[in-house]
């Protein structure tokens, strides 16, 4: 999913088997975000409905970012690159401890040539060769591989009985799907799983200057892994995608732009995409609609993206003054488009906190973008999504949470993942 970006649940009602850490709301009196609460993700709506009604266009100190929250203006910005630049976006130094950015050095400044960091014209050229792998036959030739894949999890796993869904059965078959797309050799699945992960941790969650600095080290490490991953491809290719992409190093892309292009898809099939189906498996078995019907699917994984999105908004940059709503907000401010805030607006969504899998237009959210930042890897994000939920509801029709458990999110600028999701069949 292309709509990743640093900076810094719904709520239906509680049950006997989740705590109030998961359905804790944001505070009546919550006059600021807080990527540091528990409630900045898992369910910061009514904070959210507060700003769309009295502050649509909200300064945040705590973000250091004016931060957009109707459906209508989050996707007039995304749809308007001239006024709001995605231009360094991604780039967080910013909110790293001089000594990690020393450690970093130039990786400091990482993304700076990622397709969903970067404007026209050099992003009209980054994601025409991107989008080389990501054609409509491309992607459905993946189902049948990606079935597999979780076919042989559950064919493991079933028989315990019960299992850590995010550890044991979300993660592995598209962390695998993605490796096998990029080229990462089986026995380094591993590694990259881990790696990304601290990737994670440093750039999308508030961490203390000690833990930023061991996180740097690896993200160092996981880059030279690519590095050479790349440069292997460059001598020998192979039917992959790396080796599609450094074909086209010298004459459309470089280096550097191919090296941060295959971290970044790694990055989603390591993390974004399994958080989103960890976050669509805990609601639909809260909301009592699991095994989901066949003919529902594709429409609760939209759903599942609106009302519990793994993304919660994007950042740009003011290329000029800009007016809205009678605040002016400056040229060079940083903007968050909070998407989160827009899939839960009322206005285009009649009663946004419940769930409804017949929902006409589910599909409304922007948890992959909007315009011309549309995540390239959507379509196959949905396929794995549905195909996941298809295998599962057929293998697992009787999967459940455990009772008494304690449902925790990781705290994130951005983004919305379970570090754990204990469940029974």
């Amino acid at each position: 999913m292309e709509n990743t970006a640093p900076a810094t649940q719904s709520t239906s009602p509680a049950t006997e088997d989740v705590t109030p850490a998961m359905e804790g709301t944001s505070p009546a009196g919550a006059t600021d975000f807080d990527v540091t609460s528990d409630w900045h993700v898992a369910s910061p709506y009514e904070f959210l409905r507060r700003l769309r009604h009295e502050r649509p266009v909200f300064h945040s100190e705590h973000l250091g970012a004016y931060v957009l929250t109707r459906h209508a203006d989050v996707r007039a910005a995304y749809a308007d690159p001239r006024r709001f630049s995605s231009e360094g976006s991604l780039t967080i130094s910013r909110s790293l401890a001089a000594e990690t950015r020393k450690v970093l050095g130039d990786h400091g400044s990482f993304l700076s040539s990622f397709v969903a960091n970067v404007d026209p014209p050099t992003h009209t050229r980054l994601r025409r060769s991107v989008s080389r792998a990501f054609t409509p036959r491309a992607v459905t030739a993946m189902e049948q591989r990606f079935r597999r894949l979780n076919e042989e999890v559950l064919d493991r796993v079933a028989p315990q009985g019960g299992a850590d869904f995010v550890a044991e059965l979300g993660h592995e078959p598209s962390a695998k799907l993605t490796a096998r797309f990029i080229g990462v050799p089986e026995e380094d699945e591993e590694f990259v799983k881990e790696h990304v992960k601290d990737w994670f941790m440093l750039f999308l969650s508030p961490q203390p200057p000690d833990r930023q600095l061991v996180l740097a080290r690896s993200f160092l490490t996981y880059l030279d892994y690519v590095d050479k991953l790349v440069a292997s491809r460059v001598a020998e290719p192979r039917d992959d995608f790396t080796s599609l992409m450094t074909g086209l190093i010298g004459t459309e892309l470089s280096h550097r732009e191919v090296v941060e292009l295959i971290s970044t898809i790694l990055l989603g099939g390591n993390d974004t995409v399994p958080n989103q189906l960890g976050n669509s498996v805990l609601r639909l078995l809260r909301e009592g609609a699991w095994p989901p019907a066949p003919e529902l699917i594709q429409n609760a994984v939209e759903e599942c993206m609106r009302i519990d999105g793994s993304s919660l908004g994007s950042f740009r940059y003011a290329l000029t003054d800009i007016d809205l709503h009678g605040v002016t907000i400056p040229k060079g401010s940083l903007v968050l488009l909070s998407t989160d805030s827009a899939a839960h607006d009322e206005t285009v969504f009649p009663s946004p906190e419940s769930f409804d899998p017949r929902r006409q237009n589910a599909d409304a959210h922007m948890t992959f973008g909007y315009g011309i930042h549309f995540c390239v890897g959507a379509a196959l994000a949905r396929l794995q999504l549905r195909t996941a939920l298809e295998v599962l509801g057929e293998r697992l029709p009787g999967l459940r949470l455990v009772p008494g458990m304690r449902i925790t999110y990781r705290k994130s600028i951005v983004g919305r993942g379970l570090p754990s999701l204990l469940v029974e069949w």
